[in-house]
């Protein structure tokens, strides 16, 4: 029986649990949180709501981080929100002492899970909990390509009027504003977006969606994204948990691939019953490597901040 646990009942953990529900990826979900009663409050709401659209499973939550043994995937969301005027690495040192104890109870508890690291700023939490935990780098995992890629697609989509399913695009490097949304790569059905929008157009939707976080936290004033994230970090588990072999962007540790080692970056990869099965490498043009070579730097030295 596939079982995947929560760290963090606030609004991300929370639609985690929803959308793992909805898309019915596991038959236990367990919500947890060092609030009393959140959990089990956030949890009880949607199991009642499991009638309406046929989940059979169990979800319950808790503060007892032991509920998470026997977990396939533990996804840790736990962690202070952006703020507006916030960035991402105002965010460092808060979120890594939260990551590190999320990361000491897993190792603690569920020694054979797979973990999904939320939490901002991605790339160096997904850092901390590989770090803490020591478990093998295709078993610790961070979710941001698979919502940046999202989000390019979506404004894609709005751009030319058509729909999002048969919009395809990816978004490399940093979960931040040095992200690599790849133009020459997006496509409507096969035909290139370049032959469809206008130069100045693209430019325009490549810088929102390196902004797109930072767009819905000043509309929301007290916090940030949370249903596109909860739904991208499912699609992980998903694949995950049935391993479905999808190709997702995923922050994965480099040891050479891309010419880059050490760090967490968003690359393509293969996601199955083990993890990351497979880095993906694509070749790459000479100012897109230029780029991803620059995330590589950003995270490096947000590592070094980290006294790990």
């Amino acid at each position: 029986m596939a079982k995947l646990s929560i760290i963090g009942a606030g609004a991300v953990g929370t639609s985690c649990a929803k959308w793992a529900m909805v898309k019915n990826v596991a038959e236990e979900i367990v919500l947890v949180d060092i609030i009393p009663d959140l959990a089990k409050g956030k949890a009880l709401d949607l199991a009642q709501s499991s009638p309406l659209f046929g989940y059979s499973g169990k979800i319950w939550g808790t503060e007892d981080f032991s509920a998470i043994k026997d977990s396939k995937v533990v996804i840790i969301t736990a962690g202070k929100p952006r703020q507006p005027g916030m960035s991402r690495e105002d965010l460092l040192n808060i979120n890594k002492e939260i990551v590190k104890s999320c990361a000491e109870k897993i190792k603690e508890y569920a020694k054979d899970s797979i973990v999904i690291v939320v939490s901002n700023p991605l790339d160096a939490m997904v850092y901390v909990a590989y770090r803490v935990t020591n478990f093998p780098k295709n078993r610790v995992i961070g979710m941001a390509g698979v919502l940046d890629s999202a989000r390019y697609r979506y404004f894609i989509a709005e751009a030319l009027k058509v729909s999002p399913k048969d919009v395809q695009a990816l978004v490399m490097g940093i979960h931040g504003d040095l992200m690599l949304p790849l133009v020459r790569l997006a496509n409507v059905s096969g035909i290139p977006v370049t032959e469809l929008l206008p130069k100045e157009k693209i430019e325009e939707i490549v810088k929102r969606t390196k902004f797109g976080g930072g767009e819905i936290v000043s509309y929301l004033k007290s916090g940030s994204a949370f249903i596109t994230p909860g739904l991208s970090v499912v699609e992980m588990a998903e694949s995950i948990i049935k391993d479905e072999k999808r190709v997702l962007t995923c922050s994965v540790y480099l040891e050479g691939e891309y010419e880059i080692s050490g760090v967490f970056l968003g690359v393509p990869v293969i996601l199955g019953k083990n993890g990351v099965e497979k880095i993906i490498e694509i070749e790459l043009l000479p100012e897109e490597k230029e780029s991803l070579k620059k995330c590589a730097e950003a995270c490096r030295t947000l590592i070094n901040l980290l006294n790990m």
